[in-house]
């Protein structure tokens, strides 16, 4: 149980500011010079700590093993579509730019 805790406070301590500034178009300067945008980015970071609370928070609440499956394989579903969305934005703006 513990480490569910250290999962979820480690998550919430590095991902979610990371990902909140990278959303919010927030770039750190030693980032910049990269040509790849990073809206997208920080919106995929957000999708992989949504993961950490969807697969915790119903482990530490003792729901059953339904409840934890399906929450869990929600978790795998959000992170996989916001890596996908990450690889993809830069083909798509690579396209949308005469």
């Amino acid at each position: 149980m513990i480490w569910h805790w250290i999962g979820l406070v480690f998550f919430s301590l590095t991902l979610l500011p990371a990902g909140l500034a990278l959303a919010g178009g927030r770039i750190p300067h030693r980032l910049r010079h990269r040509l790849a945008p990073m809206r997208p980015r920080g919106l995929a970071l957000l999708a992989l700590y949504a993961a950490a609370p969807l697969n915790t928070i119903p482990r530490l609440a003792e729901a059953t093993p339904v409840i934890t499956l399906v929450a869990t394989a929600t978790a795998a579903i959000v992170a996989a579509v916001g890596c996908t969305y990450a690889a993809l934005a830069p083909r798509r703006v690579g396209k949308a730019t005469p």
